[in-house]
Formats: structure tokens, C-alpha cells, sequence
């Protein structure tokens, strides 16, 4: 193998390392911002102490959302990023787990 061959190897080895890096990175992040926001409706929800209020809300929430940041805020996901929140409801839990779990 000649020197350059060596080199390109190695530098793409670095580069496929750095991508599994931030692809990790990236799962993690989203990981926690969908807990925080089942978490935040969720506690909505409570602060209201209406069930109704929930099924009127949630829909219009995922409209405006979805419109503003794509599909993975429709409401069949809000209601699961709900319901991820309620069954890990400590954020100090999630955190550290959250770079071990993906989406």
C-alpha cells in the first residue's frame, strides 16, 4: 500500500469516527428536547386540571408546530414525547440515559 493510500485511510477512519460522533450527539439532543416537551404538556395540562382541555389542545399545538418545524411534531409524536415524559417523569434520569436511547 502506497503512503497516500495509509493517509487516506486513516483520515477516513477520523471521518466516519466524527460522523458516528455527531449522529450519537444528535439522538441524544433530540432525545431530551421531545422529553421537555411531553414534559411541558404535560405540566400544561396539569396546571389546567382539565382532561378536555387536552384533546382540544394537543391537535392545535401539533398543527402549529408541524407547520413551523416539520412532521416529527404531528400529534401522534406529541402525544408519545407526553407519554415518554410521564413514565420517566426526572429529567436528572433521562439526562445520562439519553446517550444511550435514540428516537
Amino acid at each position: 500500500m502506497k503512503d497516500n493510500d495509509l493517509l487516506i485511510q486513516d483520515l477516513a477512519n477520523i471521518i466516519e469516527q466524527g460522523k458516528r460522533q455527531i449522529v450519537s450527539h444528535v439522538n441524544s439532543t433530540l432525545t431530551l428536547v421531545y422529553w421537555q416537551i411531553g414534559y411541558k404538556i404535560n405540566k400544561h395540562f396539569l396546571e389546567n386540571q382539565r382532561a378536555e382541555y387536552g384533546k382540544e389542545v394537543v391537535p392545535q399545538v401539533a398543527t402549529q408546530l408541524a407547520n413551523a418545524y416539520g412532521n416529527s411534531f404531528q400529534e401522534k409524536n406529541l402525544r408519545r414525547m407526553m407519554q415518554f415524559a410521564d413514565v420517566f417523569p426526572d429529567y436528572q434520569l433521562v439526562a445520562p440515559l439519553s446517550r444511550q436511547l435514540s428516537w
